[in-house]
């Protein structure tokens, strides 16, 4: 768009309708038509080809969690409902900062797919926590079922000390329950000042986002079900996405500084996460190492069979 004569990012239909010439010269013409972007020289160029690969990246993330999720079916106790809850409000602030605040066209189709993506991991979580009930509902109906056969059948017998007492069943019970836990200085106009302020709580929901999932990986002390891939492809994805945005040649008549300025909650929620991302990494090994350490300790401990 325009303002003051100045030339600005412009939405995507009036630049697949625009002169190329008069409102990007020496742009490139497939960069123009079909992003929306004006790249005239290499740095713009380079932009375009790191937000494509961070779009890449984050539209390939989630398919390793789908596939792990399917596997090990426990989805609802390895990832953090907060963590989802969280990443799904960071992505739906993005998506609507990054249209009132006309930031790189780009970034609005990342968000657009992010939030369609967060949507089904979602509708995964609630599928795999209703059915891993349904399941745990049923065995402790057949646990109460035999007990009650058992007790019916010994109440005759008169025989002491078969069945257990019921401080012993109620102890069991705990445990079964317990266990199941474990796994358990820039001008604004009034709308890019509303972009820019939703901008920041989506960053604000990217950080916090992360917590949940720290504290859910450090309590079961395992990330069983979380995929990797996940996170490292998120981790590729944002560091991308920040290079893209800082590749960027600035508008014309605008500085270096105030564009930062323009893009700073955005640049703050990619590069923010990617601190604790690599935190959450860290507890892949450091947890996958501790369970190595712990199978090995048992194959060394456990007798052999035969003579």
């Amino acid at each position: 768009m325009l303002k003051d004569g100045v030339l600005t990012n412009v939405p995507f239909g009036w630049a697949a309708g625009g002169n190329l010439t008069t409102l990007c010269p020496n742009g490139s013409k497939w960069v123009w038509e079909g992003l929306g972007e004006c790249a005239q020289d290499a740095r713009d160029m380079a932009s375009v080809y790191l937000g494509l690969l961070s779009i890449l990246c984050f539209m390939m993330s989630s398919l390793p969690q789908y596939y792990s999720s399917c596997k090990t079916g426990n989805m609802d106790s390895a990832l953090s409902i907060w963590f989802l809850l969280l990443w799904l409000g960071g992505d739906t602030c993005n998506l609507v900062g990054s249209f009132l605040a006309d930031q790189l066209p780009l970034q609005t189709y990342t968000a657009v797919y992010y939030v369609l993506a967060d949507l089904l991991m979602l509708a995964m979580y609630s599928y795999y926590k209703v059915k891993n009930r349904m399941v745990e509902n049923r065995r402790v109906l057949h646990v109460l079922g035999v007990a009650c056969v058992l007790g019916f059948t010994t109440s005759f017998a008169n025989v002491p000390g078969l069945l257990p007492t019921q401080q012993e069943v109620s102890l069991a019970h705990k445990g079964r329950t317990l266990l199941s836990s474990a796994d358990v200085g820039a001008s604004f106009t009034p709308k890019e000042i509303i972009g820019f302020s939703i901008g920041s709580v989506s960053s604000v929901l990217y950080l916090f986002s992360r917590l949940p999932q720290i504290y859910t990986n450090f309590k079961r002390k395992s990330t069983k079900g979380v995929s990797f891939f996940l996170f490292a492809l998120v981790i590729l994805g944002n560091t991308t996405y920040g290079l893209s945005v800082l590749m960027k040649n600035p508008d014309q008549g605008q500085g270096e500084n105030s564009y930062v300025i323009h893009h700073l909650p955005w640049l703050i929620g990619s590069l923010g996460t990617l601190v604790l991302d690599l935190f959450i990494s860290v507890q892949f090994f450091s947890y996958r190492k501790a369970a190595d350490r712990l199978d090995v300790s048992t194959s060394e401990t456990t007798p052999l069979m035969g003579g």
